[in-house]
């Protein structure tokens, strides 16, 4: 696909572009109509297809959970587990900007797949949740107050923590957003044994001397928009003497780990990342 397409795509998802803009644009830049529908077939969320773990998995325990979080609020959470009754590391998974969708908790299954109690918490929750219009989800996560937010995924840290099947480790993944997310996390919980950061803008370089876990950083190699901050970052963790893999992926795009986008999926990429990501757990967590 035309490279300018998934470029306006980013946009869109990530920029206050309306679908009527984006639709405009993206007609001219495929060539009409018809080949604009066309793309969007790629582009768009296939989350039926993209599924890999079955919600219906035999080895696996879901649950529908809810914790105190900032202000009031109550936050609401998909919990997967392995079945048994063995104490586990616990992970927070941390969605992209149009919430908890079933990508998302596709990937907490996974998660929970490779031995976790995983937590795909649901930022939108001070809204009632994660609507089923992706572009409404996009503008509330816009909404979100910022220091509200960070405080309601650090009371999903606590809450893990408090879990009589948790070993009392704790890590966290997140995507675009949720990268950000993870990024933050790391700063702000001395507790955080683990934090990977797909494709995440960076913290502010005075936040990183506060990082105490084992940090791992996934970046696409065409992601110019988030990869202006790598360098800076690196080099902040370097000063700070953190602990840092940093991985950046040759001529994929931003969201290469997400297989409910065709268009940006990177099947190998996103396999050596993952394989990366729960190498990492297993040192730290378990």
């Amino acid at each position: 696909m035309d490279q300018r397409i998934i470029n306006l795509f980013d946009e869109y998802t990530h920029a206050p572009l309306t679908r009527k803009e984006f639709m405009e644009r993206l007609v001219k830049l495929a060539g009409g109509t018809a080949l604009a529908t066309a793309a969007l077939v790629v582009l768009e969320p296939g989350y039926a297809k993209a599924a890999t773990i079955s919600a219906d998995d035999d080895n696996l325990v879901t649950e529908e959970v809810t914790w105190p979080g900032d202000a009031g609020v109550t936050m609401k959470g998909y919990l997967v587990h392995p079945k048994g009754n063995k104490k586990r590391g616990t992970v927070v998974v941390i969605h992209e900007n149009r919430g908890l969708t079933p990508h998302i908790k596709d990937i907490t299954r996974r998660v929970a797949k490779a031995g976790y109690v995983a937590l795909g918490v649901d930022a939108l929750s001070v809204f009632g949740g994660t609507p089923a219009n992706e572009d409404e989800g996009r503008t509330l996560i816009g909404k979100l107050d910022k220091q509200q937010n960070l405080n309601n995924y650090l009371a999903a840290l606590a809450y893990l923590r408090t879990r009589p099947d948790s070993n009392g480790k704790t890590g966290c993944v997140g995507f675009c957003w949720g990268g950000a997310m993870a990024n933050s996390l790391a700063t702000h919980d001395a507790k955080l044994n683990a934090a990977v950061a797909y494709y995440g803008t960076q913290p502010p370089a005075e936040e990183v001397p506060n990082i105490k876990a084992a940090l791992m950083l996934h970046y696409a190699g065409l992601d110019e928009r988030v990869n202006a901050g790598l360098a800076t970052y690196e080099a902040a963790l370097k000063a700070a003497g953190v602990k840092y893999e940093q991985y950046v992926y040759p001529n994929v795009n931003h969201a290469f780990n997400n297989d409910s986008s065709p268009a940006r999926y990177n099947a190998e990429s996103a396999k050596l990342a993952w394989d990366r990501t729960l190498k990492l757990f297993k040192s730290t967590l378990s």
